[in-house]
């Protein structure tokens, strides 16, 4: 599973709080908190980093090309030969081989994996570089649940909207095994 910084928030607070109706600051924690959970299940629910971030994933090292689990990748900055007591060292380009392809998959393989055990990946992945570029229907339905969280945080709220699935499910990306 790849490690990557928490989801970015994909709408404002202020957007936020116009979305829900409240005009004062009292609530803004609260659903500051709820902003992040609805980006965070909106990533992955369409199995897509949407802000820019950071990620570092670890591999077997292999021979063969071993697709990253994060989408989309804009860039592999780093590959390291993991040792078994948790260090690393950087490995030279001729020792590896990377690729990220027209649809932001990203790819890795070790010229000779004999020798290493276990790669760590490091770059960033993301749709877009601030939530001004993320695709308008994924906004709006992370603000319709944000929006569903906040009026069911009692508890009395039942199953979220139907249009936050519809709205994202054009940008869903699965992966095969």
């Amino acid at each position: 599973m790849p490690s990557a910084a928490m989801a970015r928030p994909i709408v404002s607070l202020g957007e936020a709080q116009a979305f829900v109706r409240i005009e004062t600051g009292e609530e803004e924690a609260l659903l500051a908190g709820l902003i992040r959970t609805a980006s965070a299940l909106c990533e992955a629910f369409i199995n897509q980093a949407i802000i820019e971030r950071p990620f570092s994933i670890d591999l077997p090292a292999s021979a063969g090309w071993q697709r990253l689990e994060i989408l989309p990748v804009r860039s592999i900055d780093r590959v390291e030969a993991m040792a078994s007591d948790g260090s690393s060292e950087l490995l030279p380009p001729e020792a590896h081989s990377v690729d990220v392809d027209s649809s932001g998959q990203g790819w890795v393989k070790i010229a000779a994996p004999a020798s290493i055990r276990r790669v760590r990946v490091s770059g960033t992945a993301g749709m877009a570089d601030h939530p001004n570029q993320v695709p308008e229907p994924i906004r709006q339905g992370v603000l319709r649940l944000v929006a569903h969280l906040f009026a069911s945080r009692d508890g009395g709220g039942g199953e979220p909207p139907a249009a936050v699935t519809a709205l994202w499910r054009p940008y869903r990306r699965m992966q095969l095994a």
